[in-house]
C-alpha cells in the first residue's frame, strides 16, 4: 500500500503565497472601503478590527516564510533521496535500505547462472586433468595426480560482479623417489607465509637424473652451510605446467569446441589462464569465463604450496602456502553455527568488497593498484574470518547488517593504522582463535611458524592513506553508489536463459 507524504517544500512556499494573496486582497478592499466612505462623506468608527487582522497576516507571513526557509536544509536532503538521508540519519534505517537496494542491483549473483557456470568449468577441468593423470609417479619428470580443488569466491558464495572467473588448484607430483624438504624462507620474518622445496644435501637422486635438475632446479647459497643447496624453480614449473595444459587440451578439445571456443594463456604474472568463449547457450547465458589453473604441490594436512613471487627479493624460488580445505572446513563449521536462516555474513563481506571497489574507481591506476593490493580479498576474508569467530552467533541476523559491516571496515581501519593483520592460520593465535577440529588438522611446519602479517610489505604511511580513505569511503557512500558502477555489466543477474525458459 502506497503511503502519500507532504512534500514540505512545497508546501510552505504555496502556504506562503495563499497568505500573501490574502492579505493583498485584505489591503484592497480595505482600501476601497475607505474610498467610499469618504466619497459618501462618512468614515468606519471602528477600523481597529481590520487593522489587527491585517498585522495578524503579516505575522502569519513572516512566520511561514522564516519556516520555509528554516526547514531546506533538511528538505534538500530529502529530496536528494536515500543517500542524502544516510548523510543526515548516519546510523539508521536508510543507511540499510541503501545498502540493500545496492545489494539487489550491483552484487547479488544469480543462483542459478552461478550453479551453471561452476557445472561447465568442473566438466572441463576434470577432462584436462583426467587426461594428464598417471598411474604412478613419473620417473624423472612431473605429472597430474588427477584431481583438482576448487577455491576462492565463487565456490565460497561471496563472489561478487560476475561468475567469468574461477580459480582451480591443479595437484601435481614429483618424480619417484625424489624427496624434496619444505624450509620456511627466513628472510621475510612475519610477512606473507613464504616456503622454498630444496633438496637434501646428501641426495644421489639429483646426480642419477641430471635432466630433471637441469630443467627445474637451480642452485642456491645455503645460510647453513657452505655447500649450495638445489631448490625447485615456480618458473621452470609453471612452462612446465603450461606445455601440458596445452597438451591435454589439445585432447579434450574436440567435445567441447562445438559449443564454446578454448584457448590457454600464461600470462605476465606467469598465470595459467584458461579461457571459455561461448558458440551457444551451452554456456549459460552467453558468459565468457576465464579459469585460473594453478600449479599446487602436496604440503601435507591437506595444505598446497603453490608458486609465489616476493618483489622484495627477486630471484628467489619461493612458494606461498595455501589452506584450502582448512578454509572450507572453518567455512562449514561458521555456516553450522550461524542463525540457520536469514544470516548476513556473507552479504557482509560482498558489500565489504562494494566499498573497497567504489572507494578505488575514482584513483589512478597506480594508486588503485596499491589500494587493491593492500586491501585485497585475502586480506578482506581474513579480517571478517577473524570477526566471525569473535562475535556472537545471534549477532548476524539479517537485521545487523549495518551494524556488522561498520564492525568489519572498524577493524581493518584499526588495523591499518596498527599496520596488522594477521594470516589467519599463521598468526600465532590459531590454537586460541580457530576449532579444535580445524587448528589440528595445520601441517607442523605452519605451527612453528613466525606469525605472520599479510601487510608486512606495505609501509606505515601508505597503511595510513588506506585507512583514511576507507572512512572517508563509508561516510560518502551514498555519494559514490550515486556515481554508479559504468563499467560493470549485468552478467550474472537478470539475464534470459533457455534452461531457465524450458524449466
Amino acid at each position: 500500500m502506497s503511503v502519500y507524504t507532504l512534500n514540505l517544500r512545497v508546501f510552505w512556499p504555496l502556504l506562503t503565497c495563499v497568505l500573501a494573496a490574502l492579505l493583498l486582497l485584505h489591503h484592497l478592499a480595505l482600501r476601497d472601503a475607505e474610498t467610499s466612505a469618504a466619497e459618501d462623506g462618512c468614515r468606519d468608527p471602528d477600523p481597529g478590527a481590520l487593522s489587527l487582522l491585517k498585522y495578524v497576516l503579516a505575522f502569519a507571513l513572516c512566520y511561514f516564510f522564516i519556516r520555509h526557509c528554516a526547514s531546506r536544509p533538511g528538505d534538500e536532503g530529502k529530496r536528494a533521496g536515500l543517500g542524502r538521508t544516510l548523510l543526515l540519519e548516519g546510523h539508521g534505517r536508510a543507511r540499510r535500505e541503501l545498502l540493500e537496494e545496492y545489494y539487489e542491483r550491483e552484487v547479488r549473483l544469480s543462483p542459478h547462472v552461478l550453479g551453471h557456470s561452476k557445472a561447465h568449468v568442473a566438466k572441463l577441468v576434470s577432462e584436462l586433468v583426467k587426461v594428464g593423470r598417471t598411474d604412478g609417479p613419473p620417473e624423472s619428470s612431473l605429472a597430474f595426480r588427477g584431481d583438482h580443488v576448487q577455491i576462492g569466491s565463487s565456490y565460497e558464495e561471496h563472489k561478487v560482479g560476475s561468475p567469468d572467473c574461477f580459480d582451480i588448484l591443479v595437484p601435481l607430483r614429483l618424480p619417484r623417489g625424489l624427496v624434496l624438504d619444505t624450509v620456511v624462507f627466513g628472510k621475510t620474518p612475519g610477512g606473507p607465509p613464504l616456503c622454498t622445496m630444496e633438496t637434501p644435501r646428501r641426495s644421489d637422486w639429483t646426480r642419477k637424473h641430471r635432466t630433471f635438475c637441469d630443467g627445474f632446479l637451480h642452485p642456491h647459497a645455503s645460510s647453513s652451510a657452505s655447500a649450495a643447496v638445489q631448490r625447485l624453480s615456480p618458473d621452470c614449473v609453471l612452462r612446465w605446467f603450461y606445455a601440458a595444459a596445452q597438451r591435454c587440451l589439445a585432447a579434450v578439445r574436440y567435445p567441447f569446441e562445438q559449443r564454446c571456443a578454448l584457448s590457454l594463456s600464461l600470462g605476465e604474472e606467469q598465470r595459467v589462464q584458461l579461457r571459455l568463449t561461448p558458440r551457444s547457450d551451452y554456456v549459460c547465458c552467453h558468459i565468457s569465463m576465464g579459469v585460473r589453473l594453478i600449479p599446487a604441490f602436496p604440503l601435507g594436512d591437506s595444505a598446497f604450496l603453490v608458486p609465489a613471487t616476493d618483489p622484495r627479493h627477486p630471484g628467489e624460488d619461493l612458494w606461498a602456502v595455501y589452506f584450502p580445505k582448512q578454509e572450507q572446513r572453518l567455512l562449514g563449521w561458521l555456516k553450522s553455527r550461524l542463525p540457520s536462516s536469514g544470516s548476513c555474513h556473507l552479504k557482509v563481506l560482498q558489500l565489504a568488497k562494494e566499498v573497497r571497489d567504489l572507494g578505488g574507481q575514482t584513483l589512478d591506476n597506480q594508486a588503485r593498484a596499491e589500494w587493491k593490493g593492500v586491501l585485497s580479498s585475502y586480506a578482506l576474508k581474513t579480517a571478517w574470518l577473524r570477526l566471525l569467530l569473535a562475535t556472537p552467533a545471534e549477532a548476524w541476523e539479517e537485521r545487523h547488517l549495518v551494524e556488522r559491516l561498520e564492525d568489519l571496515l572498524r577493524s581493518l581501519r584499526d588495523g591499518l593504522q596498527g599496520c596488522v593483520m594477521r594470516h589467519l592460520f599463521l598468526g600465532g593465535d590459531a590454537g586460541a582463535l580457530l576449532p579444535e577440529s580445524v587448528a589440528l588438522a595445520l601441517p607442523k611446519l605452519v605451527k612453528d611458524a613466525v606469525p605472520s602479517n599479510l601487510w608486512e610489505g606495505s609501509s606505515q604511511a601508505s597503511l595510513e592513506l588506506v585507512a583514511a580513505r576507507l572512512s572517508y569511503t563509508w561516510a560518502h557512500l551514498h555519494r559514490l553508489i550515486r556515481l554508479g558502477r559504468p563499467q560493470r555489466s549485468s552478467l550474472g543477474r537478470g539475464l534470459h536463459c533457455k534452461h531457465i525458459e524450458a524449466e
